[in-house]
């Protein structure tokens, strides 16, 4: 579990999104910018993950559907969608996001284990935040891509009708 004990002067940035109305949370110094939704390039044979590729100022980057790659139902991209770029492992990535809804300075403290019930979730949660009354996962994008995403070899290229489908 990567939650530390934090002195009270300790507070966390992180920027919050909503996945299949569900709501999520990064550190912001992982973030390097919040864009609207683009069309993107599908690849042949990318995980399912992977929606396709955008060029972001001269830089070709994947985009990535987030719900898809927690294991939900993908993303449905519209006008209020989001790519969240940002730079973890090494690596430049587009999330999609169904939309960002905050963005948070709270305690350290305020952030709560993860069940041991779902310790399996653990390897890409935080921990779990309360805020306003809602329940907030804080997600551990260095773990969620600790291996890097190979763009061959997958298995159907996307999860919207931009990608590509195998017959």
């Amino acid at each position: 579990m990567n939650v530390k004990l934090a002195t009270t002067s300790d507070s966390l940035e992180l920027i919050a999104f909503k996945l299949n109305d569900q709501s999520f949370c990064v550190k912001t110094r992982s973030i390097r910018e919040i864009r609207g939704w683009t069309p993107v390039t599908p690849l042949p044979h990318a995980p399912y993950e992977v929606l396709g590729v955008v060029n972001l100022r001269g830089t070709v980057i994947p985009i990535i559907d987030l719900a898809v790659k927690l294991g939900m139902a993908g993303t449905v991209a519209s006008e209020r969608s989001a790519i969240i770029v940002t730079d973890v492992n090494n690596m430049t990535l587009g999330l999609l996001v169904e939309g960002v809804s905050d963005i948070l300075t709270v305690p350290a403290e305020s952030l709560q284990p993860v069940p041991q019930t779902a310790i399996q979730s653990a390897k890409f949660a935080e921990g779990i935040l309360s805020h306003q009354g809602a329940m907030i996962c804080f997600l551990n994008l260095e773990e969620l891509f600790s291996s890097t995403i190979s763009l061959s070899g997958g298995g159907g290229g996307g999860g919207g009708d931009a990608g590509w489908q195998e017959f």
